[in-house]
């Protein structure tokens, strides 16, 4: 059975609870991909598909956060776009930016979600109340994950988790509903 299509219970229970969906960048709301330019500058894509799944997700009263170890302008960017609120930037112990994201928003670990793809995203992903990781993340963190998303970093597979959430929590044909009018 795909999960991905057919979420299962724990999947859905802990989608359900969560209040902050917190994100990886690169592999993540990226396919992991660095273009460098001749000036040195770094240059990443992102989906419209994970940006209208952001969009929404926040709608419906679920914060939105990023994690990345890399510092990007770019990322400041399109986090402004995206109205999130909460982005750290530039420190390999993501850690130290999980106890701010908690301390700001009062939350707790179990109400947190994380996309993660990499090794570096283990200590958040063993952490948080729903884990998740995408289908070109590394074996390592697939293994360690209560979900594994169909769709790749950077190919939509923020957008899975967010529709999830949503529809987790009940939101889901709210959120969608000024669509279809």
């Amino acid at each position: 059975m795909d999960t991905a299509l057919n979420p299962q219970p724990d999947h859905l229970r802990r989608a359900a609870a969560i209040k902050i969906l917190i994100l990886d960048v690169d592999g993540v709301l990226t396919d992991g991909s660095l273009t460098y330019g001749a000036d040195g500058e770094v240059t990443k894509t992102f989906n419209v598909l994970d940006g209208l799944g952001i969009e929404l997700l926040q709608k419906t009263g679920v914060a939105v956060a990023i994690i990345s170890a890399r510092k990007s302008p770019v990322v400041v960017r399109r986090a402004a776009d995206l109205k999130i609120m909460h982005v750290y930037q530039g420190t390999h112990d993501k850690r130290i930016a999980f106890a701010a994201l908690l301390e700001a928003t009062g939350a707790s670990a179990e109400q947190c979600g994380y996309i993660g793809d990499d090794v570096i995203d283990l200590p958040l992903l063993r952490n948080v109340g729903f884990a998740v990781t995408v289908s070109t993340g590394h074996p390592e963190v697939q293994h360690r994950a209560h979900y594994v998303t169909r769709a790749g970093g950077g190919r939509g597979a923020v957008r899975e988790v967010c529709d999830l959430v949503m529809r987790a929590q009940g939101n889901y044909d709210t959120a969608l509903a000024p669509y279809f009018a």
